[in-house]
């Protein structure tokens, strides 16, 4: 492995960019399908009082996690 020149650090912003992207388009996705609840999926914590909302994905988290996790596995088979 060698040190990565700008050729390669282009195409890599370019393939985060790309991700970030479609990551958008699902959450745009998930706000007109009510069956797609990213972001309000059970185990996320949601604690409200008067004055104060706390709110921490947890599920959402974990399911991101997994779905990039195979994601990254399956790219860095094709390398």
């Amino acid at each position: 492995m060698g040190v990565m020149g700008p050729g390669s650090i282009g195409r890599v912003l370019i393939a985060l960019g790309v991700l970030l992207a479609l990551a958008g388009l699902v959450f745009l996705a998930a706000e007109r399908f009510p069956g797609l609840r990213i972001g309000r999926l059970p185990g996320d914590l949601r604690i409200s009082r008067p004055g104060f909302t706390f709110y921490f994905p947890i599920a959402t988290s974990i399911l991101v996690s997994i779905v990039l996790s195979v994601v990254f596995w399956i790219l860095g088979r094709f390398r």
